[in-house]
């Protein structure tokens, strides 16, 4: 181990609760983890066990419901102790257990749920709240107000809850939150709370809610049973539904940094045990779920404001698996524990093999949050775009093939190189040939944005397993039906990807691929017209933004954003306010329709005619499957399968998870 990594493995105590190092799996919703009688299932069970035992000191479990009448989910949704108590209890004493045999804690983080922030597929087109306020994804819908005796209701389920988890097993519970612009967030802020009574007003009165929950816990469960609490010191709101980015200038309608410290010494001196703190809400989403726009370790100078003014551990997460960040974060006072969640969705060993000097063979996490966050506003579960095995560890691993194979792969971008290293595995013999000199396909291209670091990350973890894994990989080699015929494989994958789709625009000669300016064959100039609003022309027009230049994005749809595969909200939006806060000229609702000999000339979306100085035009209108060697080899007979772009143009994470599915049942 490094000598430099080393405080992140010292003990640390929560209260009287020591845990073995500073790693602590930072909550997720849990969704797919749980019975419709709201206890883990199998599922659940086998996703902690298996972070226990890649070395995370303490777990936290994600959202767990207090209860499931005021806030009605549809189940299975989120896990809820009290709806079937004996049968949380077992099953949790069960999963506990497991945790425990790899020196690990873990605390049950419970919530007073949603509000107006409530996921319509599981809670539907009602909402409470602390006032009647607008619900912040349903247009047109108010929250309910909740009742004084509804509020204490939910203190006495969090205080049941509480003793079902101490009774399950749990080592403590975390309180979520004041934070992001949950529930109970929303009563702790005046944006938010409207009320007259006991829990509105003043600060005091707003954080009633929090102190009553923690002081009901402490006086059931026992002074050492530990209570952390999920916190976020400032809000990042400028208006409803409206956040602020990094760098902006803005008035905070949230929680600002002053109240926040108060805030937090309040809610310390009621009993909270420590801090899991970070900034942002539901209306600025991109700062509690980060994007890859989203600097490293985001949250450290704010929670580096907590340890000055509380005296209980801090834990900060936000992209903080780098054990050089995390360590120097740590030495320097801003935080005291490291809070990693989506990073260990990728890699569930990454404690472990910071411990023995491996960091290099963790499984980069691209901060896509397409398996995560999408999939959870979507479809209730949680997975991960690049382990396509992540909450699924025990039904969806790979085993050992009956017969090893002779398999021929074509093409290494991630889904070919996903294809061998998953083969591999199997205890196949794998060749894999790519026409260019190095793996990574559009990977290469798109991680060339210092935001999008992590791609080309990706690509290097790549290289080094199959190498690890022996695989034969062939660059510069081009596959023909003759040469793979000549192999004699028993399998062919077709993972060719895709190409940019091509564009002339009349009268102007430097019209150039995204893709071609991304990797430096073309000069792009000073002044750029890209056509395509989509994600690959946003980025691209951010990336050339950030170098000086003048962009422009003509987008045909009536916004940027709107086509190609849905986003997670936080990237969604972070990347649209990135674009208007950089000054990025967008024109939508129109079209190019020619070119002179310095400019290009836009129809607007009033039909008027606009000329818009261009040294050159970037096409970034989507891609086309390349599959032409896929057509070809369909009549042949032999075992041929199409896999990634070549089978149909969709996401990295398609891509992975269609070539993992294929390559594990060969």
């Amino acid at each position: 181990m490094n000598n430099r990594h080393k405080i992140l493995f010292d003990p640390i105590k929560i209260g009287s609760l020591e845990i073995k190092n500073r790693f602590v799996l930072a909550p997720m919703g849990p969704g797919g983890m749980c019975n419709a009688d709201g206890s883990f299932n199998k599922r659940g069970m086998d996703f902690y066990v298996e972070r226990a035992k890649g070395g995370t000191g303490l777990l936290m479990t994600g959202v767990t419901m207090v209860e499931n009448d005021i806030e009605k989910c549809a189940l299975p949704s989120m896990p809820c102790p009290t709806l079937n108590p004996l049968n949380f209890i077992t099953t949790a004493n069960e999963m506990n257990e497991r945790i425990h045999a790899y020196g690990a804690k873990i605390f049950l983080q419970l919530s007073s749920g949603f509000g107006r922030v409530s996921i319509p597929s599981i809670v539907g087109k009602t909402a409470v709240a602390p006032s009647e306020i607008p619900h912040r994804f349903l247009k047109g819908v108010t929250c309910r107000a909740l009742t004084t005796e509804e509020v204490k209701t939910y203190v006495q389920k969090f205080v049941e809850s509480a003793v079902i988890a101490k009774k399950g097993g749990f080592d403590g519970v975390e309180i979520h939150a004041v934070h992001e612009g949950y529930l109970l967030d929303q009563f702790a802020i005046s944006f938010f709370n409207q009320r007259t009574d006991e829990y509105g007003g003043s600060l005091e009165n707003r954080l009633r809610f929090a102190c009553e929950i923690v002081q009901g816990i402490k006086a059931a469960c026992g002074e050492d049973f530990p209570v952390s609490l999920r916190y976020s010191i400032k809000s990042f709101i400028k208006d409803w539904c409206k956040g602020g980015l990094p760098n902006e200038v803005f008035e905070e309608v949230g929680r600002d940094i002053p109240e926040g410290i108060e805030a937090a010494k309040m809610l310390v001196a009621a009993g909270y045990d420590a801090l899991n703190a970070d900034v942002g809400s539901y209306d600025s989403w991109y700062w509690s779920h980060p994007p890859m726009y989203q600097e490293k370790g985001l949250y450290l100078p704010y929670n580096e404001i907590l340890k000055g003014v509380v005296d209980v551990p801090i834990i900060s997460a936000g992209r903080m698996e780098n054990p050089d960040l995390a360590s120097d974060a740590i030495i320097e006072g801003k935080t005291d524990m490291i809070g990693l969640a989506r990073p260990l969705l990728a890699d569930a060993a990454i404690p472990n093999k910071i411990k023995a000097g491996a960091f290099d063979s963790v499984r980069p996490c691209l901060s896509c949050q397409e398996g995560c966050m999408g999939r959870l506003q979507t479809f209730a579960t949680v997975s991960c775009a690049v382990n396509p095995a992540c909450a699924r560890e025990n039904d969806y691993g790979i085993g050992k093939a009956e017969a090893a194979k002779h398999i021929l792969i074509v093409g290494g971008g991630v889904a070919g190189c996903e294809a061998a290293r998953v083969a591999a595995i199997r205890g196949h013999k794998v060749t894999l040939l790519e026409k260019d000199a190095q793996l990574g396909g559009n990977l290469l291209p798109g991680g060339v944005p210092e935001f999008k670091e992590d791609d080309h990350a990706l690509v290097k973890w790549y290289v080094r397993e199959l190498e690890a894994l022996n695989v034969d990989v062939r660059c510069q080699t081009e596959a023909t039906i003759e040469t793979i015929r000549d192999f004699e494989a028993e399998t062919v994958i077709v993972a060719t990807g895709s190409t940019p789709k091509q564009l002339t625009v009349d009268g102007f000669k430097r019209v150039y691929s995204a893709e071609d300016v991304l990797l430096q064959k073309k000069d792009a100039g000073d002044s750029v017209v890209i056509i395509g609003g989509g994600l690959v022309g946003c980025e691209t027009a951010l990336w050339l933004k950030e170098q000086g230049k003048e962009v422009t994005i003509v987008e045909m749809q009536p916004d940027i954003l709107s086509v190609g595969g849905p986003l997670c909200h936080a990237n969604h939006d972070m990347l649209h306010d990135l674009i208007a806060f950089n000054a990025i000229n967008v024109k939508c609702s129109a079209s190019v329709i020619r070119g002179e000999a310095d400019s290009i000339v836009v129809q607007t979306a009033s039909h008027q005619e606009e000329s818009i100085k261009a040294d050159s035009v970037i096409i970034a209108i989507g891609y086309n499957s390349e599959n032409t060697l896929a057509q070809a080899l369909a009549f042949e007979s032999m075992d041929v399968n199409v896999i990634g772009d070549a089978n149909k143009v969709k996401n990295i994470m398609y891509a992975i998870w269609d070539a993992y599915e294929v390559a594990r049942n060969l």
